[in-house]
């Protein structure tokens, strides 16, 4: 008798254990920070894959239109989840810094075809033999991606794009080349050494007097030293000489923030870099 009463109360106590279990698991739910779009690009012949954070309180019925952020390197496993916690504390009711916005991050397939024009350097040619072909993947963002988040999302006319590292050379090369394409351009650690430097000798017409469209510019780099060129470039140099270059523009429209982070490498540089940039290109509210 005495061992049925105890294994009475053992298979009580693991009922008892399994029901709680089981209410637990009947009350999880899951944690979702955006939606994943896919769809196919005619230009680039592929399936490409967006992440898409819609701020707090949007509604697909409502009249209210969001400023669009587009970001580079933009998968789950990179860029998109820091950087969409970044946008939603600066526009938390108590800090109020920078407007309720939609996050696009753009999932990578292959960077270095997507991030980089043709170089005339055969030894990256040879190592990077997909590479060069970003003038299809500006067309991709210029004539489809854009016209899709506009179609199907509460989008206004203030758009951003963020890029680092390969996604900052192929921002500034959207700056230099399309600047219209966007308002705000947040661009770190930019890979400037591809090609020798040759973007930084580009033309553009936002260097010219007429330019009329107001453009912020944030460029920002940590202590990163020689970059992987045969002929020595220095990172920080280089986005130095970026920003003096865009600095000497004759627009009154164009304004450049320069940010050195002594404290932050390649690696480590991005975050601070876009909170920082935030910071500078929406200044605080009076």
């Amino acid at each position: 008798m005495i061992f049925f009463n105890k294994l009475s109360k053992i298979i009580l106590l693991v009922a008892l254990f399994l029901m709680r279990f089981e209410s637990k698991a009947q009350s999880s739910k899951p944690f979702v920070l955006g939606v994943i779009e896919e769809f196919y690009s005619n230009i680039l012949s592929e399936n490409r894959v967006l992440n898409i954070y819609l701020p707090e309180g949007y509604k697909a019925n409502d009249t209210t239109r969001y400023p669009v952020i587009y970001l580079l390197d933009g998968s789950a496993n990179e860029d998109f989840i820091h950087v969409v916690g970044l946008i939603q504390y600066n526009n938390f009711d108590w800090i109020d810094r920078v407007p309720k916005s939609i996050v696009v991050g753009i999932a990578n397939i292959d960077r270095k075809r997507d991030f980089t024009f043709p170089t005339k350097i055969q030894e990256d040619k040879n190592k990077f033999p997909s590479a060069g072909k970003s003038a299809k993947f500006i067309d991709f963002i210029e004539k489809e991606l854009q016209p899709f988040i506009e179609a199907n999302y509460k989008a206004s006319n203030e758009r951003t794009i963020i890029g680092e590292s390969l996604g900052g050379l192929l921002a500034t090369e959207i700056l230099l080349t399309r600047p219209s394409l966007f308002n705000k351009y947040i661009i770190v650690s930019p890979s400037i050494w591809w090609d020798n430097g040759s973007i930084l000798e580009k033309d553009s017409e936002i260097m010219k007097l007429q330019y009329s469209k107001a453009t912020d510019i944030y460029i920002g780099v940590g202590k990163e030293g020689l970059c992987p060129t045969k002929t020595p470039r220095v990172m920080e140099v280089d986005a130095n000489v970026l920003s003096d270059k865009l600095k000497k523009s004759e627009s009154k429209n164009v304004h450049v923030y320069f940010d050195y982070l002594p404290e932050e490498n390649h690696a480590s540089v991005t975050h601070q870099a876009i909170f920082n940039a935030l910071r500078m290109l929406y200044p605080k509210k009076k």
